[in-house]
């Protein structure tokens, strides 16, 4: 089985979120079940400069707007990644500074219409091995709206490989408009209701909804959640419509990145079985000195909440800054924030670091090594996310034994078994799950965790049964198999 994986970032190349942890992590769990896999990316800037040897294997004439790009496929090497990679060099639309998809000062680039669009075409030559490599997919697995357009032309090809659309967040549509479209060269046929166009603009996520063979996304609540108004970003019909072909299937965690047992980002290494008392202690010490607080035996037994990601109301940053100043005054409880977003949740943020500076701990900016030491050095992980595809840092925190606070939506909900009476007596509870999308709900969850943290007994039973769970990719990755090949 020969599957080729297209999408717009991958760890340890480039990465603004989950997506790039999923790019990496899946294609090596379906490598170790036999089957062959090799990744497609735009070749940014970042992309190249991280490259041990690159060689050209072939050029692409491809049209975007009212000009053709003579597009170089570059083959490249990096020892980390692990998978044999491909990617589309084109200068004028990827040797740029800031992320993939915006301008270092955060707003989107003008072009990314053109970008992906031109990406998405010439994925699709490679993946109908025009350049004679030798190499054909049976499969082209696409993610997000970036690689959207590739079902869609993949579609009109003769004996095209089948295509795989996996919707990380289908908050984020692709959305432009017809003038973009008719600049571009886009078939006639698919500006309808039925093909990609959406209220008017053009979706590229809806063209992989309605063009690819098979349809995921990253768990199976989020799957049922699309479905309604409340959560379907007006795309609930047409993913009602093509549900024959729809499923959910829970994204999962590589172990080789993310484990405390050998995690080369975090000073002291511990397991379930060997020293994790210790080694999330010293870890707590080492992630509070490099914030900048001499931690003591008094304060590392206070409780310490680390947050970890964008500072946008999708993530519930503003529940728990509506709540923070309370928590503050009601608990002896430290917090560490790491991520970036919004600039007036980044400029409260400071003003509360400035005003509690040794209990509001901020880092503004994106750091994989601190990530991965707010995770191990972390009581509690808070993921208090209005909606949540799948998630990946709950999953994180479950296997360094850092119990998540979390609200009941998307992969949240099918990963974190809420710490209820009942489910402490039987040994199930990992986390703290809170139903409602308000402040009150929230501060109930992290009041009850509060109060089981003074407990030793208890606190220690969740974490060890927290690091117990098995969220490796391995199942997923017989779901995608069995997708692949038609036996599921």
């Amino acid at each position: 089985m020969k599957v080729l994986f297209a999408a717009s970032e991958a760890y340890p190349l480039v990465k603004t979120g989950g997506l790039g942890d999923v790019i990496y992590s899946l294609p090596h769990a379906l490598q170790r079940q036999g089957a062959d896999v090799g990744l497609v990316l735009p070749a940014y800037r970042t992309v190249l400069e991280k490259l041990k040897n690159t060689r050209i294997v072939g050029w692409l004439d491809i049209p975007g707007e009212g000009r053709r790009f003579s597009a170089r496929i570059v083959e490249g090497d990096h020892d980390e990644l692990g998978i044999p990679l491909l990617l589309v060099d084109i200068a004028d639309l990827f040797d740029r500074p800031g992320n993939p998809y915006q301008h270092p000062d955060g707003y989107d680039w003008p072009d990314n219409a053109e970008r992906y669009t031109v990406f998405a075409r010439a994925v699709t030559q490679l993946a109908m091995d025009r350049l004679k490599l030798g190499w054909k997919p049976d499969v082209v697995h696409c993610h997000d709206w970036q690689t959207g357009l590739i079902p869609a032309m993949l579609h009109m090809e003769s004996n095209a490989p089948k295509s795989v659309f996996t919707i990380h967040n289908l908050a984020y549509g692709g959305l432009f408009p017809h003038a973009e479209y008719i600049k571009l060269g886009l078939p006639a046929s698919w500006w309808s209701s039925d093909g990609i166009e959406f209220f008017g603009n053009m979706s590229m996520l809806k063209a992989g909804i309605v063009f690819a063979s098979q349809v995921t996304t990253v768990s199976p609540t989020y799957a049922r959640e699309i479905l309604t108004p409340e959560y379907g970003y007006g795309y609930e019909g047409v993913l009602k419509s093509i549900q024959y072909k729809f499923r959910g299937i829970l994204n999962g965690v590589d172990p080789e990145v993310w484990n405390p047992r050998t995690d080369e980002f975090i000073p002291f290494h511990y397991s379930v079985q060997h020293g994790y008392l210790r080694g999330k202690r010293q870890n707590k010490k080492a992630l509070l000195g490099n914030m900048g607080v001499r931690a003591g035996e008094k304060t590392l037994q206070r409780p310490l909440m680390g947050f970890v990601g964008r500072l946008v109301e999708q993530k519930g940053i503003d529940l728990l800054l509506d709540i923070l100043p309370k928590l503050i005054k009601s608990s002896n409880a430290l917090f560490v924030f790491l991520g970036t977003g919004q600039s007036w949740y980044e400029a409260r943020l400071q003003t509360l670091a400035k005003k509690y500076p040794s209990r509001v701990l901020v880092h503004l900016g994106y750091s994989e090594p601190l990530a991965h030491l707010v995770e191990a050095g972390a009581d509690l992980f808070l993921m208090p996310s209005r909606f949540e595809p799948c998630g990946l840092n709950q999953l994180y925190s479950l296997a360094y034994g850092t119990l998540p606070v979390v609200h009941e939506t998307g992969g949240l909900a099918d990963t974190v078994v809420d710490a209820t009476p009942e489910n402490v007596k039987n040994k199930t509870a990992t986390g703290y799950v809170f139903p409602d999308q308000t402040p009150q709900s929230l501060m109930g969850a992290i009041d009850r965790a509060l109060a089981d943290f003074g407990h030793t007994a208890r606190w220690r039973q969740l974490v060890r049964t927290a690091m117990r769970q098995d969220f490796s990719w391995d199942k997923s990755a017989q779901e995608y198999l069995g997708l692949y090949t038609g036996e599921s």
